[in-house]
């Protein structure tokens, strides 16, 4: 039972990766910790973090 469920998962994750972009079209924006809006750009790779706090 457990092979079958991994082969279904590892389809399906394949076909979700094959329907996405290559890239993106605009750039991402989100809010920091100080209501800051926060721009990456698309020129190079870039790494970022969510840290969540539920309070």
């Amino acid at each position: 039972m457990k092979p079958r469920i991994m082969v279904l998962f590892l389809i399906a994750i394949f076909v979700l990766s094959a329907c996405g972009q290559k890239t993106l079209s605009e750039p991402i924006t989100l809010l920091n910790n100080k209501q800051e809006e926060v721009t990456f750009p698309l020129e190079k790779p870039t790494v970022f973090f969510f840290l969540t706090s539920y309070t």
